[in-house]
Parts: C-alpha cells; sequence; structure tokens
C-alpha cells in the first residue's frame, strides 16, 4: 500500500469507549484494538495528522451508562472528539466540519463495532466522497463472523483493506 499524505488524511477511530472495549469481542478482544489504535495515532500525530475520535451517547437519558467515556489514555491533546447518537458518525455529529477544517480527502478507520459503527461512518463518508482504508487489525465485532463478514464482503467494495502496519503515512516510518 502506498504512503497516504498527512496533510490530506484523518484516522477515524470509533467508539473506542471503556464499555465497549471490555465486552466479549471477536476476533480480537478490544484490548489488542486498542493497542493498535494508539499506534495508528501515534504514527498519524507524528505525521501532523488528525486524529478523530467518535464515541457514542445514548439519546433520550439524563446519565448515560458507565464506561461511556473514551479510553482515555488514548486521546491526546489536540486529538478531535465528536459525539454521535445514531450508529454511523456523520449525522448531526460535526465529523464533516472537522474533516474540511484539515482538508481531509482520505479517512482511515478502526474501532469497534466493524459491521456497526465502523462501517456505518466509513458508508457515510464514502457517499461524500471520501477514499477509505480500514486497518483491519484496529477493529472488532462482536463475533468474528460479523467483523469478517465487513472485511473480506462490505469495505473491499468501499476502500482498501490493510493490516495497521502497512498503513503509513508520507514521512513518516
Amino acid at each position: 500500500m502506498p504512503a497516504l499524505d498527512p496533510g490530506r488524511t484523518a484516522l477515524v477511530l470509533v467508539d473506542l469507549m471503556e464499555r465497549i472495549v471490555a465486552l466479549p469481542l471477536a476476533p480480537r478482544p478490544g484490548t489488542d484494538v486498542l493497542a493498535v489504535a494508539d499506534r495508528l495515532a501515534r504514527t498519524f500525530r507524528a505525521a501532523g495528522a488528525p486524529v478523530v475520535h467518535i464515541r457514542v451517547e445514548r439519546p433520550g437519558v439524563d446519565v448515560q451508562p458507565p464506561g461511556s467515556d473514551l479510553v482515555a489514555e488514548l486521546v491526546h491533546e489536540g486529538d478531535a472528539v465528536v459525539v454521535k447518537r445514531t450508529i454511523g458518525g456523520f449525522q448531526g455529529t460535526g465529523l464533516q466540519e472537522v474533516l474540511a477544517e484539515h482538508g481531509t480527502a482520505t479517512l482511515v478507520f478502526g474501532g469497534i463495532a466493524t459491521n456497526l459503527g465502523v462501517e456505518s461512518t466509513a458508508r457515510a463518508a464514502l457517499d461524500l466522497g471520501y477514499d477509505l482504508v480500514f486497518a483491519e487489525d484496529a477493529m472488532t465485532a462482536l463475533t468474528a463472523d460479523e467483523h469478517h463478514a465487513s472485511v473480506r464482503l462490505d469495505f473491499p467494495r468501499l476502500g482498501t483493506v490493510a493490516p495497521a502496519d502497512a498503513i503509513t503515512l508520507d514521512g513518516s516510518e
């Protein structure tokens, strides 16, 4: 996979929240996804590319369930945080405006769940004209079958699927 332009590329991490990372997930546990997402985020920050975190809030409730915050060690100063109230990350969130501020043309995705928040956000992004890259090992789902259906059947039709280690930015190692 060719190196991506850090001036036109953003890392988008979906629903890496304490309570979601702690769920029984497959094909890999949430802690493995966090480790890969953290490596990617460090690479993006070092290259000057934006890192965007999306987290979900349940609409119509006064208090969110325990564990609804993003995993604290993953979010750094300068990262953008977007709150969604639907499965996808674009509807009514300001995500498109955040990406436009950075001149973003390509999105690299990771998160939980592969077939829900990640895929819904990616489909909307494609409709908006973004080029898409999926870091396969930076995502997981409630079942391995759900993850594999997205990664093997859907995502190749939407963009490029690659392991995180194959995703590089111009000027980064």
